[in-house]
Order: C-alpha cells, then sequence, then structure tokens
C-alpha cells in the first residue's frame, strides 16, 4: 500500500515521520516519501522482487483465459510472442504473451513455446476435449440424446463420439420431429434420466421451433440450430466451396445443393463431406455450441 503524501511536511529536514520515526536530513529521498505509511523503504527499493509466475507450456488445446479481457479459448500454436487461441465459436484469436497474462485452472501463469515432448504429450479428441488414452466405454446412462436423422447422428458420432463414450451417453435417432412429444411422454424423463433433444431449422416461426415450445419439462432439453438440414451445419470450405447455393423454398435442400454443384449422388457426397470433418472446428458454431449443451445437461449429476 502506498504511503499517503498529504498532511505532512515535504520539506527536507529534521522533523517526525508518520509513525513518529525521525527523519534525516542525509535521506536520500527526501524524508517519509521513501519510507512510505510503515517507514520502510517500500516505493523507491530498486531491490524489491520481482513477481515470478508459473510456466506452463501453451500446448495446443491447453485451455486458457487471458487476463484483463477475459477471452477464453484453446490454444492452437504459439510463434514469435503470440499465441493463437481458438474460443467457444471457433473463432481464432491472436494474442500476445505477456508475465503473468493467462489463467490456467484458476492459477495466473506465464505460457511458454511448448516442448516437443509437452506437444507430444497431449491428445485431444475431434470436440476439442483433452483424449483419454485407453479409456473403456462407461457403461450406458439411462440419460439419452435425440437427434433428427442418420447424418445428424453421424455427425456427432464423428466429433463427439470418443466424448459420448466416456460419458456412457447414448445418441437415437427421431426419424423427424413430428412425434417429439409422444417420445418424450414416452421416455419418461425424471431426475437421473434426462433427454436432450438436437433438433435442425430450430428458428423462430419454424415446425420445429413450435414442437420444442409445447414441451416443459425440468429434465428435458431441446437445443438445435438454425439451418434448414444438419449438412449445411458443416463449412462449405471444407469441400472446397466458398458457400452453399442457395436452393428455394420448397426444393428438397440435399438434393438443390448437389444439382447446383454438380453431384448426382447426395448420398456419396453426404459420405465426402463426413469425411472431410475433421474437428468441431469444421463445423459452424451454432451447431457446435448445441451439441455441447446438450451432452452437459444429460450428464449433470442429479
Amino acid at each position: 500500500m502506498r504511503g499517503r503524501t498529504g498532511g505532512g511536511s515535504n520539506r527536507r529536514g529534521a522533523g517526525i515521520g508518520t509513525l513518529g520515526d525521525p527523519m534525516r536530513d542525509d535521506d536520500p529521498a527526501g524524508g517519509f516519501y521513501s519510507k512510505g505509511i510503515l517507514g520502510g523503504p517500500i516505493d523507491l527499493d530498486s531491490n524489491a522482487r520481482k513477481v515470478v509466475y508459473p510456466k506452463v507450456e501453451a500446448v495446443p488445446g491447453l485451455a486458457v483465459e487471458q487476463r484483463g479481457s477475459g477471452l477464453r479459448g484453446v490454444v492452437v500454436s504459439l510463434a514469435k510472442g503470440i499465441v493463437t487461441l481458438r474460443d467457444p465459436n471457433g473463432r481464432d484469436r491472436q494474442v500476445r504473451l505477456r508475465d503473468g497474462g493467462f489463467m490456467v485452472d484458476r492459477a495466473q501463469v506465464t505460457l511458454v513455446p511448448p516442448t516437443a515432448k509437452g506437444t507430444a504429450a497431449v491428445g485431444r479428441t475431434a470436440s476439442g476435449s483433452v483424449a483419454v488414452t485407453g479409456a473403456a466405454a462407461r457403461v450406458a446412462r439411462a440419460s439419452r440424446i435425440l437427434v433428427e436423422g442418420l447424418h445428424d447422428a453421424e455427425l456427432v458420432e464423428k466429433v463427439w463420439g470418443d466424448d459420448l463414450r466416456i460419458e456412457g451417453v447414448v445418441v437415437e435417432m427421431l426419424d423427424g420431429a413430428d412425434h417429439l412429444g409422444e417420445l418424450v411422454r414416452t421416455f419418461g424423463p425424471r431426475p437421473g434420466r434426462r433427454l436432450g433433444v438436437l433438433l435442425d431449422h430450430l428458428v423462430d416461426h419454424s415446425k420445429e421451433s413450435r414442437l420444442a415450445q409445447e414441451i416443459d419439462h425440468p429434465d428435458v432439453l431441446i437445443t438445435g440450430h438454425p439451418y434448414v438440414d444438419v449438412w449445411a451445419a458443416v463449412k462449405p470450405s471444407v469441400v472446397g466451396l466458398r458457400a452453399w447455393p442457395d436452393v428455394p423454398k420448397g426444393e428438397n435442400w440435399k438434393d438443390g445443393v448437389c444439382r447446383r454443384i454438380g453431384v448426382s449422388d447426395p448420398r456419396a457426397f453426404w459420405k465426402q463431406l463426413l469425411g472431410a470433418v475433421g474437428s468441431y472446428a469444421d463445423l459452424e458454431p451454432p451447431l457446435v455450441g448445441a451439441v455441447e449443451q446438450l451432452i452437459d445437461f444429460v450428464t449433470e449429476p442429479s
């Protein structure tokens, strides 16, 4: 705590300090300015220790928070004093390294370049989670996640399959949302038996939105993405497209897309699209956020 300068003499010479210490004429810093409120060499002490923060290797996938800005994300890379973080929405942000500039597991740390050993030691699943080597699949929970169709299920498996097996979460297909209310009643959700539902085209005034609003149960969570089909939740750049073609309302979206990009077999194109997805970074943020919400919901302790 710094000493106050008001309420006392600032001239050099004999006098009484803040705590009654005599001021000396030979004090090079001018009386109690150098001593501070406790009369000790605080403010101008050149020998004061510099705070040293623990050093943590910035291995890819490490979850960190930048102090000050509150930016949270996982480390993508580090080079030339700049660390690239991927935020929860899938956007990459570049941040300059500073001593004690980050929080890791609630501790203030200094990030340093990873060693070859450290980089190899951390494995990540396609969802960005820490890979658990050699772990067996957990016995299935009573809780479930429902998705609309086969392609939704295959995409969730591709990106979150490792996480779901560790957590013991089974994903089942709805085969359309028209009978959602009946399925919820048949399932019988309750504490310890939660139900998460992922819907396509969950936007205002859509059929899916209306069906979701009819479900009101504390152990049911319905999330979704705004796209008319889960294909559109995959970034088109993974298959070399700048954007998904516009398909008029009323035309089958998958067939319309394939016709406009010169593909004759939608089933073969889906396999190509699914195969091009390497991680959650290849998906649009609304889908990533929706699935992560559901996993958290059905695995939350009762």
